[in-house]
Formats: structure tokens, C-alpha cells, sequence
């Protein structure tokens, strides 16, 4: 299939890992899914970056350390790669939940972070989660996520938070409210319940955002509105 996108629904995936048992294990975990379809394999980010572009999947499963190209290097390529447009949701699926493990992924443009061990029901939730454009984050992840942007915000003073008002300053009065929505956890239903509007109106002002904040996840659009103090 050309795309390698939905066909009767089923959400397509990528899965990225030297371990060829664990690409195993989550085969089966995800195969045995109605709605999730297993497109292919990779052993480390350069052959991933090849395998995109020829299968069009919505989500990449995404180890971080790997030989060759690791996974932080591969999602901020597949971020810039041309010929993988729209780039697809990744998840950076690991062992390690260090400092700079969580905060690359997010920079990276990472729509996830999960640990190896998060229960099989759990991570499938976050593949579909994540195929409908909600991020997911393991529960020590957010936790490190959330001391580190407090940590730099302290240390950056006011100049942190003068540099995130400007960026919403430019944003309408319809895509602030959405803004802090999202900064505050809210899916896009939640969103749309909350300001009475439609989910694909809801998508179509996350997108916005998105390239006016200079944003690739939802997490990065709430550190912004963190920052300027709206939370």
C-alpha cells in the first residue's frame, strides 16, 4: 500500500529496534489489535528513515539507543526529511528514562515517551492515542519533564517567560484558549467540549499552533504556555 496509512480504520506501525526479540514481542502485542496494522521493521534509525519513507506509517515505535543512527537522531530527521511529509507520530519506547533522554525526545519532536516495561494495555492506549495526534507520556517521564522545564525556567529568570509571551502574543484570542487546553493535558474532544467547538476545528487550531509557536507536539506547545505563566 502506497501510503501505508488507515485502510478499514486499522492505524499502520513502525517498529524500530536492534533487539529483534523485542520487535517480536511488540508485533504480537500490537498484531493481535483489530484496529492496529504492523507495516515493518527496523533494526536502527537509518534503515527507519528508509522503511518511512517507503511505507508511509502513522506511528513509529522508537528505541533510543541503537548503532548507526539512535533514536533521537532518527526522529529529528524524520522531523526535516522532505520526502516523509507529514512526518509520522513517533514513540520513543526505552529503558532509560534519563534527564536527557526525556527532554531530547520532546525536542526531537517526539509525540511520546514510554518505558519498556509499561503494561501491554497501556501501550497499546498510547499507540492510538498518539495516531489521533494526543501525546503520551509515562508517568516518570512527565515527572521529569516537568522538574526540568522549572529548573531551566529558574535559572533563564524573566527572560524565559518575556520570550514565551511574545510567541503567544501573536496567536488569536480562539488559539490562546486552545493553547492553554492543551497546555493543561486536555485531549482535542475534551478541548472541543470545553469552548463548544469541533473536533476537526479543534485539530485545525492545534495545527496552527503548532507552526506559529514553532512547535512538533503538543508537549512543546504546553512548556510555551508553562512559561508564559498561564498555567
Amino acid at each position: 500500500m502506497s501510503d501505508g496509512a488507515r485502510e478499514g480504520g486499522e492505524v499502520s506501525v513502525l517498529l524500530v529496534d536492534d533487539d529483534p526479540l523485542v520487535r517480536q514481542a511488540l508485533a504480537l502485542m500490537l498484531g493481535g489489535q483489530p484496529d492496529l496494522r504492523v507495516v515493518g521493521e527496523a533494526e536502527n534509525g537509518r534503515e527507519a528513515l528508509a522503511r518511512v519513507r517507503d511505507l508511509r506509517p502513522q506511528v513509529v515505535l522508537m528505541d533510543i539507543r541503537m548503532p548507526v543512527m539512535d533514536g533521537l537522531e532518527a526522529t529529528r530527521a524524520l522531523h526535516a526529511d522532505d520526502r516523509a511529509v507529514p512526518p509520522p507520530r513517533v514513540v520513543v519506547l526505552t529503558t532509560f528514562d534519563a534527564d536527557e533522554y526525556v527532554v531530547g525526545a520532546v525536542a526531537a519532536g517526539a509525540d511520546g515517551f514510554l518505558m519498556k516495561d509499561t503494561a501491554p494495555t497501556d501501550l497499546i492506549a498510547a499507540v492510538r492515542r498518539v495516531a489521533a495526534g494526543e501525546p503520551m507520556m509515562s508517568p516518570s517521564a512527565t515527572a521529569t519533564l516537568v522538574r526540568r522545564v522549572r529548573e531551566e525556567a529558574a535559572a533563564q529568570g524573566p527572560n524565559r517567560q518575556a520570550e514565551a509571551e511574545a510567541a503567544l502574543a501573536g496567536l488569536t484570542e480562539r488559539e490562546r484558549e486552545v493553547a492553554v487546553a492543551v497546555g493543561r493535558g486536555l485531549s482535542n474532544a475534551e478541548i472541543g467540549a470545553e469552548l463548544f467547538l469541533s473536533v476537526p476545528t479543534v485539530k485545525a487550531h492545534v495545527s496552527r499552533l503548532f507552526d506559529k509557536l514553532g512547535a512538533t507536539n503538543r508537549v512543546q506547545i504546553a512548556m510555551v504556555v508553562h512559561d508564559a505563566g498561564l498555567l
